[in-house]
Parts: C-alpha cells; structure tokens; sequence
C-alpha cells in the first residue's frame, strides 16, 4: 500500500512530538521540514492542521505552527476521559485475560512499588503504564484502543510539559490496582470493573486538586502574615 506524502509528514511529526524531539513550545517551520526530510510544503501544511485537530499543535500569531504546551486544565480533561474511555477499555478486556496476563500485571504492580521506595518516578510512570496498558490490551474494540493509546500519548507528553504530583497518592495507587486486580481474577461483572477503574483515575485528580488547594491556602496564609 502506497502511503501519501501528507501521511508520511503526518507520522513523521507526531512521532517527533511522542518521543520529544519535538518539545512543547517547538516551532515546526515548513520551510525547515521541507529541506530536513525532502517532503513538499503541502503535505506538511497537511499534517500541520491535522495534528492542530487533533490537539497536539498550535497556531500562534507571528509565530506559526508551535508543539502544544500543557497546563494543569489540560492534564485534568485528558485524565477524565482517561478515567472513562480507559475504564471501558479495561472492562472490555477483562474477561479475555489469562492467569499469566494477571501475574504479569502484579508483577508489575510490585516493580512500581520498589521504584517508588527507591523515589524514581520516572521508572513509577513507565510500569504504571505498562500496567495499564495490559489491563486493556485485550478489549476488542479497536476504535476504543486507539483513543485510549492516544489519550495516554497525550498524558506522557503533558507530564513533559509539568509534573503534577499529590504526596501520597502513589501508594493508594498501588493498593488499588491490587484491587481492581482482584475484581478481575475474581470474576467480577464488566460495570464492576469499570466504575472501580474509573474511581481510581478520578482519585488521582481529587488528590491532586487538593494538594493544590493545600499549597494555594498555605501561600495566602504567608502573604497574610507578611502583609500583617
């Protein structure tokens, strides 16, 4: 199958956005992209308006085509509809994994809890994606699978943008997926599965939007005291 030059310049830029080649704030100048990869302007005007539909690019004025930039609001939103399409997802797939997908999945349950005792993060967030990715591997739907995949593209690149981060949390997080684990080895119905799945991502945004109010009420707490 012959792929289309918009295609190629399309692929070839959101892969650059994934990996961060490309970072949040980048300029993607045509003219550059065109000598880089001898592909011609109007493919990647193309692909240029198609990653801007999609939300993975901004047009500014005086300055053009820019890779998006993240804030708090947008980490919210994407975790939400993580919370609902991932879900989903996870419950679909739920009755289709082994005994061997659930050992594999604790196994890495436990690998995120020696990274968060040897305070790596980084290593905390790849496992807590592979964990759940496997939990939705195996739904059936592959509309649905991409919009999960591409929702957590799109959380991977946020959290190179900021990092949100409630203390505590990652260990509730640990103790839930054992949770949802056991729902699922233990033959729990799809809705189940689903809500507890969902409840877990929601608790993550819950514990971060009151740290956030924490750390928002002790600065206007010290800016009184100092005014005073």
């Amino acid at each position: 199958m012959v792929v289309s030059k918009a295609e190629q310049a399309y692929q070839i830029l959101k892969e650059r956005v994934m990996d961060g080649t490309y970072g949040p704030g980048k300029r993607l100048v045509i003219d550059q992209l065109t000598r880089e990869y001898n592909i011609s302007s109007v493919p990647w005007r193309e692909s240029l308006r198609r990653l801007e539909a999609e939300g993975w690019v901004d047009f500014v004025q005086n300055a053009g085509a820019v890779v998006k930039t993240f804030d708090t609001e947008s980490w919210e939103r994407t975790m939400r509809l993580l919370a609902r399409l991932g879900a989903l997802a996870t419950a679909l797939s739920s009755e289709h994994l082994t005994p061997e997908d659930i050992a594999h999945a604790r196994a890495l349950n436990r690998d995120m809890g020696d990274a968060l005792a040897n305070f790596d993060p980084n290593r905390f967030g790849v496992l807590n994606r592979q964990f759940h990715e496997l939990l939705w591997s195996k739904c059936d739907d592959a509309r649905l699978n991409d919009l999960v995949e591409s929702e957590w593209a799109r959380l991977e690149l946020i959290r190179r943008s900021a990092f949100w981060y409630a203390p505590g949390r990652a260990l509730a997080s640990l103790a839930e997926h054992d949770a949802i684990l056991d729902l699922i080895e233990g033959g729990a119905t799809q809705e189940m599965i689903e809500t507890a799945t969902r409840r877990h991502e929601i608790n993550t945004i819950e514990a971060v939007a009151r740290d956030k109010a924490s750390v928002s009420g002790s600065e206007s707490s010290a800016a009184a005291r100092v005014l005073n």
